[in-house]
């Protein structure tokens, strides 16, 4: 662990175990949400599910890559990741991405999809309010997440007819906000 890191963000005034916590649960909703994701990209079938699959694919990548990506600050902050798989799933900072009931409902999985990214945006927004020029480190990579979580939100809303974004899925990269944390 860092501690000149910790000290620096304690220092700063940001309440050290409030943030682990925060991060620690971000951690365990991106994680989940890859495992959630892969069951519903699977079951995007049929000509409107196709459409949708590469998009739901992206985000279920560059999930596993925030995931990737906040475990190290994480420690460095002097956190760790539950022991337990259940206790981790249980603290997630979003709700499980399940599969809906009726699975070959393609504006349902949709909906699941757009409700998991708008409660990311939520959870690093907090978190960008709460490092806003105290934690710069932690800051930088929560806004980074962030970027992608809003692309990932839009490019599911348009699916849903709630209007254009601007945003257009990327070709051959992923993640481009969080790969300089994954080096």
């Amino acid at each position: 662990m860092a501690k000149v890191a910790q000290e620096m963000v304690e220092k700063a005034g940001v309440n050290l175990n409030q943030l682990i916590e925060l991060l620690v649960n971000n951690a365990a909703a991106e994680l989940t949400t890859y495992y959630y994701y892969t069951i519903l990209r699977v079951n995007l079938i049929g000509q409107e599910g196709e459409t949708i699959k590469e998009i739901a694919e992206t985000a279920r990548i560059e999930d596993r890559n925030h995931f990737e990506a906040l475990i190290p600050r994480i420690y460095e902050l002097g956190g760790k990741l539950p022991e337990s798989m259940v206790e981790f799933h249980n603290c997630s900072a979003c709700p499980p991405a399940s599969l809906p009931k009726n699975p070959t409902d393609v504006k349902a999985i949709l909906t699941v999809l757009v409700e998991a990214e708008r409660c990311a945006v939520r959870g690093y927004t907090n978190i960008c309010n709460l490092t806003a020029g105290k934690d710069h480190r932690t800051y930088d990579l929560a806004q980074a997440i962030l970027n992608e979580e809003i692309e990932h939100e839009s490019w599911f809303s348009e699916f849903l007819g709630e209007g254009p974004s601007g945003h257009f899925l990327r070709r051959g990269e992923t993640s481009p906000f969080v790969s300089k944390f994954l080096k």
